[in-house]
């Protein structure tokens, strides 16, 4: 959470019990301002000498009675009054779903809990970039890439837990969704073990979302009335190859740059047609997002400089999204001579 005045070495109070003010305190001292306490209504239990004339007064709502009076004084002598939600539950985690990468995907319970956050641990493919102005909190880059897994998944799960039993409200920030090849289970099974409280804010999964960046709709009337979502991270066999071909329907790989070549060709030895139409969205909602669009017998030619994080889509569906931009550019096209027109 950003805070928009300047409070560089600005003397700010913040009234509540130590608990719920915690991450208000956290938030007025990296802003720079001189933090003073008091978390009794009483004045009984307060922290050193307080400032005769505060700038500011930052009251947090913890539920005790009797701050009312003394924030009517405050006012009354002109001293700014700004009310602060109280400190999340400690000792709890909460997994939150990042979505696809952009910050303007992020569910308001995802935003909420990361205000509440007394520490993140987030990922590289989560809205990582924003988060100085979401939250107060300890952030820890545990991101993993393909090859080269900075914090494992054990290690992970084990810095989860040993900070909520220290007392901290964690969040676990992920791509996508937790629970769509996101490990999230065993991150909730983890929490459980250990006796603490969890809960999962299901976030934008990628598989929707990015082929929706591309205008690529997952199912159209007509065209398909179903879709599935595959992990590229492994090799698929051939029953599955010839299940995936014998559905139907639209197919969503995640992550599958690297088994590109196993995929195309075991859904051909599985009889899908060469011809039916595939793209590969890299970066979706991303700088550089960029979309290549061939056909399963020539999409790894095509698609030889492509990386992750990729969503590879396989379906009569990318052909609607090929017609929507046909359409689109040529209204695009009609708009720029119209206004060449007006010009001259």
């Amino acid at each position: 959470m950003q805070l928009s005045i300047d409070l560089t070495g600005r003397d700010v109070l913040v009234t509540g019990t130590d608990t719920a003010a915690r991450q208000a305190v956290r938030r007025y001292e990296a802003a720079g301002a001189v933090v003073y306490r008091l978390s009794t209504p009483h004045g009984a239990g307060h922290d050193g000498p307080l400032p005769e004339k505060p700038f500011l007064v930052a009251a947090v709502d913890d539920g005790q009675p009797g701050w009312g009076a003394l924030l009517d004084r405050c006012r009354d002598a002109g001293i700014p009054v700004a009310a602060e939600p109280a400190a999340g539950q400690a000792g709890h985690v909460t997994l939150v779903g990042g979505g696809p990468g952009t910050t303007d995907l992020l569910t308001v319970a995802a935003v909420k809990a990361l205000r509440d956050a007394d520490v993140v641990f987030y990922d590289r493919l989560a809205p990582c970039q924003d988060l100085p102005l979401l939250t107060s909190a300890e952030l820890v880059d545990v991101g993993k890439r393909p090859g080269h897994h900075k914090v494992g998944q054990s290690d992970i799960e084990k810095l989860m837990v040993e900070s909520a039993l220290a007392g901290n409200n964690v969040v676990r920030l992920k791509g996508g969704d937790p629970y769509v090849f996101g490990r999230g289970g065993e991150e909730v099974a983890a929490c459980v073990a250990a006796g603490l409280k969890v809960q999962v804010v299901s976030g934008v999964t990628s598989a929707i979302s990015v082929p929706a960046a591309a205008g690529i709709p997952v199912t159209h009337r007509e065209v398909s009335h179903m879709f599935t979502v595959v992990s590229g991270h492994a090799p698929l066999t051939e029953k599955e190859h010839q299940h995936l071909a014998g559905l139907g329907g639209t197919i969503v790989v995640l992550m599958g740059i690297g088994t590109l070549h196993q995929l195309a060709a075991g859904l051909r030895r599985a009889g899908m047609r060469p011809d039916m139409p595939m793209a590969v969205v890299e970066r979706g909602y991303r700088p550089g997002q960029r979309t290549t669009i061939a056909d399963l017998g020539t999409i790894t030619s095509a698609a030889a400089g492509c990386s992750n994080p990729a969503v590879l889509v396989i379906g009569e569906v990318v052909r609607v999204a090929e017609a929507n931009q046909g359409h689109a550019g040529a209204a695009a096209d009609l708009d720029r001579l119209a206004a060449s027109l007006l010009g001259s």
